[in-house]
């Protein structure tokens, strides 16, 4: 699984998973499921590196002293998540990443990974950004 990284525009991003067959039902369903899963954990701020406190203790986490009262500075949420489409052997999905750190890009990329090895073959995760057509910017 080939992954490329174009221009990326944090809050106008799209993740286009282009695939080596036509997908089933089945497959769309995964997919789906992987890609709304990834946004609801974003959406409740789950991507946020400055709370990293089990990551950060190591392998060790016996009798981890979790504060679960920890707070960072800022949110770190996903905004926005546009409709996943199927288009031959792609799929697309456009999204606001809104404050969410960019470890979210790291834990889509292995689920989609994973993905590969297991139930659907992707050729290639291209992330860029896309100008969408209620962009009035343009105008």
């Amino acid at each position: 699984m080939e992954v490329k990284f174009l221009e990326c525009d944090w809050f106008n991003l799209l993740v286009s998973i282009e695939l080596v067959e036509y997908p089933t039902t089945r497959e769309q369903q995964i997919i789906d499921e992987v890609l709304n899963s990834w946004f609801l954990l974003g959406k409740l701020g789950a991507f946020n590196a400055e709370n990293t406190q089990v990551q950060d203790e190591g392998v060790d986490i016996n009798y981890l002293d979790y504060d679960s009262t920890a707070e960072s500075d800022l949110m770190a949420v996903m905004h926005n998540m546009g409709e996943i489409t199927y288009s031959g052997k792609t799929v697309s999905c456009w999204f606001d990443l809104g404050t969410a750190d960019a470890i979210c890009l790291d834990i889509l990329l292995n689920s989609l990974k994973q993905l590969h090895k297991e139930y659907v073959q992707i050729d290639r995760v291209v992330i860029s950004s896309e100008v969408r057509e209620d962009d009035n910017s343009l105008n």
